[in-house]
């Protein structure tokens, strides 16, 4: 049997690892539906389409009529308050599902993407580990919105949903990734021959937190789109492990070889404004692609990167007893993701 899986939201953080991982397994086609599309290759086929013009929608999926799985891994586009577009995100998820349900006789699955806000780690402390069924925090989510509609909505087809943490990755063209603002963020405090001291509070140097691997959710998307225990039920994924900031700060400034310092917070969107002529010396004396600090790092998500004075982590229990049972050693995740962009001069 051949699966065709339809992206949408193919340029986000979820899906660059998913399309590599569907594609590794000759029986997976990818339809990729983003706004910008890019080049079509052998079983991968990339679709442009606005997620929140209905009709454009409809139009770019008219002739899809092999889709078997959809994995819904768009958002609208935010800032990072926490707080997110109801109205947008139910949108764009309702006009793919407008187009692709009478068209694809055959569609089996429909999985979301959602996150750990789901349990209101954006508002203050949740309980933890966070569990699947945990109570919704009484307040306004987008995420709660998403998947009561696909719950209303199933017919012939199955739903499901995976809640990663902050998703880490080697991901050049994506400014949002926290591998790229630790990175950088450490180069300039090399280049100015200061410690490198963690911009967030004490409590947040100190408390318990997890990491999701894109590659390592791609792995886990592909295996709760197919499997029959995962059928109408949302999964944590994580990496497995949990750590603290205080802790692995001394082995991300000894890979960078400079001093680890302490907990000293500040707002690193008002420190990066002045710093573009370092990094253009940076640039200079590694040999790196030139590059503007600000498309190298999302900066404002960086200060909320490291806003929680309190644990965030999530129990993969569920997910482990379906048959998913990899996990990775975040700390080491972290190394050699930083790796990878040195290996592509990107940073230093």
């Amino acid at each position: 049997m051949t699966n065709t899986a339809l992206i949408a939201g193919a340029g986000g953080a979820a899906s660059k690892r998913l399309i590599e991982t569907l594609l590794a397994d000759p029986g997976w086609s990818v339809l990729a539906l983003a706004r910008t599309p890019r080049q079509s290759a052998g079983r991968l086929t990339w679709i442009a389409a606005d997620l929140l013009d209905g009709p454009a929608c409809a139009r770019a999926l008219a002739a899809q009529h092999a889709v078997t799985h959809l994995f819904y891994t768009s958002r609208a586009k935010h800032g990072e308050t926490g707080v997110e577009s109801i109205e947008d995100n139910i949108t764009m998820l309702r006009n793919v599902l407008d187009a692709v349900e009478p068209v694809a006789a055959g569609l089996a699955h429909v999985h979301l993407v959602q996150g750990t806000k789901y349990y209101g780690m954006h508002l203050g402390p949740f309980r933890t580990p966070a569990r699947e069924d945990d109570p919704r925090p009484n307040v306004p989510n987008f995420y709660y919105d998403q998947q009561d509609l696909l719950a209303r909505r199933r017919r012939d087809w199955a739903w499901s949903a995976s809640r990663p943490t902050f998703i880490y990755d080697f991901a050049p063209e994506r400014a949002r990734n926290a591998v790229t603002v630790i990175g950088a963020y450490a180069a300039i405090c090399r280049e100015l021959r200061q410690p490198l001291d963690y911009p967030g509070s004490a409590a947040s140097f100190d408390a318990l937190r997890d990491m999701t691997d894109a590659g390592l959710l791609a792995r886990a998307m592909k295996h709760i789109a197919t499997a029959a225990a995962c059928r109408n039920e949302p999964f944590n994924v994580v990496n497995g492990d949990v750590f603290r900031w205080r802790d692995l700060w001394p082995r991300i400034a000894a890979h960078f070889g400079i001093e680890a310092g302490d907990a000293r917070p500040f707002a690193m969107n008002e420190w990066v404004r002045d710093k573009q002529p370092v990094w253009d010396g940076i640039v200079r004396r590694y040999g790196l692609a030139e590059s503007r600090l600000d498309h190298i790092a999302d900066w404002a998500f960086a200060d909320f990167h490291w806003a929680h004075s309190y644990d965030v982590t999530s129990s993969t229990a569920k997910l482990r007893e379906t048959g998913f049972t990899e996990t990775l050693d975040s700390a080491q995740m972290l190394l050699d993701h930083l790796t990878r962009y040195r290996e592509a001069r990107i940073l230093p």
